[in-house]
């Protein structure tokens, strides 16, 4: 049997765990207010007059407000000189005020009043409009919001904000990264649990239940996200919609994740259930063969796609792909990460954004091999001035991939 996998129950494996939170702390007011003066130098360098931060990771990050998009329109007005106002339903008013960081005048709108004029009001007020005159929306703002104040605001010129607010989100702070580290440790030590609950006949749903509760013993909340796969299904990147029950010989696939201070985790670890055999040992070393490959492609100033590239020469020379096909890698070696889960810039091809310090990214060049079984060792790296560095150690071999022994 694999080291570390099986040999404990579930209520075993939960008192062995313990919070670890303790001394993490959120993201504070100067970091804040530096993010903001970091945007609005941004806007006056890029002749853009104001953003608007919708309602999600945008708004969170520059103000601390943390506000799940919905059909209401809720975010702030970030002009390139002057002070930050809020948007919200009037009877939201209170609640946002409470999730306030950052200090601002709450604009406020009733249920049957238009909030996209509010907003183009609020505009003409402070900033005076021209047909050349652009206005930035968030990436994520839906579409018939953009178009609502489109129509609203027709003598300006509304513009995707991404160009402002992208190049600040992607390279984290120190405080950003110790939460991202401690948010990693969490999950990996929720990993090694999960392995240790296995037994034949267990099913998936049993062990994503498990890992939600020991994300809550560890973080104080549950799984952000959780895919526990078994045999053949482990070639589904996302899975199937069936639980599957395991079997001596399975290849397991676990991906998870958690949130500290609204940063996120992401680790994946895969393994056998019982004695490998030769075909898994052989896909399972091309994983971690091509998982370092693209860490040691990981130079600063290098484009993002060169670490993609990296990964995918390594799968080749060991008969996979070649590019997209099957057996081998299906989709992008890896994702940045921060408050999105899934953030840019991405380790892909036609990605030229040149690595930068402080830039975090999964390594995850999955090997899929089509009615078998699939391997994922996932873990993220960050770029220091000194090149990549991980977050958590790659998983030491199949047969101990905890490092155990």
């Amino acid at each position: 049997m694999t080291l570390g996998i099986g040999g404990s129950t579930a209520e075993q494996a939960l008192a062995r765990l313990s919070d670890m939170t303790h001394g993490a702390e959120p993201i504070g007011l100067s970091e804040y207010q530096a993010r903001i003066a970091r945007a609005q130098s941004r806007l006056r360098e890029m002749d853009i007059a104001a953003v608007f931060l919708a309602a999600g990771s945008d708004l969170e990050y520059f103000t601390g407000v943390r506000w799940s998009p919905s059909e209401r329109l809720v975010g702030a007005l970030l002009p390139a000189d002057g002070e930050l106002e809020y948007l919200a339903p009037a009877f939201e008013e209170g609640t946002v005020r409470d999730f306030q960081v950052v200090a601002g005048e709450i604009l406020t709108w009733q249920e049957h009043e238009c909030p996209f004029r509010l907003l183009v009001t609020r505009l003409r007020q402070r900033i005076p409009q021209t047909g050349r005159t652009r206005i930035g929306l968030s990436s994520t703002l839906p579409f018939f919001m953009a178009e609502g104040i489109r129509q609203a605001g027709s003598d300006y010129r509304f513009i995707d904000a991404a160009p402002v607010t992208a190049p600040l989100r992607q390279c984290k702070s120190p405080a950003e990264l110790a939460l991202m580290q401690r948010a990693k440790d969490m999950t990996l030590v929720v990993q090694q649990a999960a392995a240790s609950i296995l037994r034949e006949g267990i099913r998936t749903d049993e062990v994503v239940e498990f890992i939600h509760q020991a994300h809550r013993r560890v973080s104080g909340g549950g799984s952000v996200f959780c895919i526990v796969l078994f045999g053949a299904a482990s070639a589904f990147p996302h899975g199937v919609k069936h639980p599957q029950t395991l079997k001596k010989g399975d290849m397991v696939l676990i991906d998870t994740g958690c949130r500290l201070h609204s940063y996120l985790s992401d680790i994946t670890r895969s393994y056998v259930f019982g004695e490998p055999n030769e075909r898994q040992r052989a896909i399972w070393s091309m994983e971690k063969a091509a998982q370092q490959a693209a860490f040691d492609a990981a130079k600063l100033g290098e484009p993002c796609e060169a670490v993609d590239a990296a990964a995918r020469r390594s799968l080749e020379a060991n008969g996979l792909g070649p590019d997209y096909q099957l057996p081998g890698l299906p989709h992008r070696t890896g994702h940045g990460i921060g408050l999105d889960i899934h953030e840019g810039p991405y380790l892909v091809r036609g990605d030229r954004t040149p690595l930068e310090v402080g830039m975090c990214f999964s390594n995850e060049p999955m090997i899929c091999v089509p009615g078998e079984f699939g391997v994922r060792l996932e873990d993220h790296f960050y770029m220091s001035e000194a090149g990549p560095r991980w977050f958590t150690e790659p998983s030491h071999s199949l047969d101990d991939p905890f490092g155990l022994g």
